[in-house]
């Protein structure tokens, strides 16, 4: 996720509580403060051609942020978002590769951040998809991200409803294609990889859309809202490691060393999920050291 950035209005009625009362008329007839949201990378707004992972997969997010379309016999299945502004965007690609509105049967996710749920709703009303989610990140999706643990605030978005809640281990299925969801809970507590089988050069592929594996500013220790948060990170990783994983692609694909717009849209060395998730494993030792350590050292 992006930094924290506070939103302003708070901060905007605390100035005018602190006025003099010489100055209160003036308040009362100012116009209201603009709204300033969070703002993210370049790379994280930057449409790209759609293109093809394999015969049914194709990728139609942006330069930094995966957005998926798996196209079945029945329909397709939208895996991702992106950012809140992207939902034109989305159902622009899907037109492109010949996809209706109301062929999108279901709507998958990795976490409810506004980086990759953002534009659910809004393709939600426009395709009449099923939006499936856990109950973890069915909650989170329904707020619109606020109160998150981690992000209070500051980090909001258009709020989905999820009209089917699935289990650890459950699978969607859509026209001989199943969807089976691993409960990864290594960035969110909600956090979930996806995994199913295609085809590429007359070979099956198992693809992982594996979730996000990173602690970006988190308390890890004596953390008051989320006390268990190290141990879930631990099953998570485990979770990941045991995926089945011809090819990882991942939420951010520079998290898995990916840049979707080179290399003729061919990962050239695909990281697998074991090596992501050891890697992420090293980081948060080092964080959790980090916090540890006595302060000053």
């Amino acid at each position: 996720m992006p930094p924290r950035h506070a939103l302003l209005p708070a901060l905007a009625a605390a100035l005018v509580l602190s006025a003099p009362a010489a100055h209160a008329e003036d308040a009362a007839t100012a116009p209201l403060p603009q709204l300033e949201a969070y703002t993210v990378r370049e790379s994280w707004r930057q449409p790209i051609e759609p293109f093809r992972i394999a015969d049914r997969t194709w990728y139609i997010g942006t330069a930094g942020l995966s957005a998926l379309l798996v196209r079945t016999d029945a329909g397709a299945v939208l895996i991702d978002g992106g950012m809140p502004q992207a939902a034109d965007m989305l159902l622009a690609n899907m037109a492109r590769l010949g996809v209706a509105p109301t062929e999108v049967k279901y709507i998958l996710h990795s976490h409810a951040h506004a980086d990759h749920a953002g534009p659910l709703a809004a393709v939600q009303r426009a395709t009449g998809a099923t939006l499936v989610s856990n109950a973890e990140s069915a909650v989170l999706l329904a707020r619109g991200g606020s109160d998150d643990i981690h992000y209070g605030d500051d980090l909001l978005y258009p709020p989905a409803q999820a009209g089917r809640i699935v289990m650890d281990g459950e699978a969607v299925e859509l026209g001989g294609v199943r969807f089976s969801v691993h409960f990864t809970p290594a960035h969110t507590p909600g956090s979930m990889s996806w995994t199913w089988t295609d085809r590429r050069d007359g070979r099956p592929l198992r693809i992982a859309y594996a979730d996000s594996v990173s602690a970006p500013g988190y308390t890890l220790l004596d953390n008051p809202r989320y006390p268990h948060i190290v141990d879930d990170y631990r099953r998570g990783f485990a979770a990941m490691r045991a995926l089945p994983c011809d090819l990882l692609i991942t939420p951010h694909p520079d998290g898995s060393g990916w840049a979707p717009q080179d290399a003729g849209n061919r990962h050239p060395a695909p990281m697998s999920c074991a090596a992501y998730a050891d890697r992420a494993e090293r980081a948060l030792d080092e964080a959790i050291a980090r916090e540890q350590r006595p302060e000053g050292l």
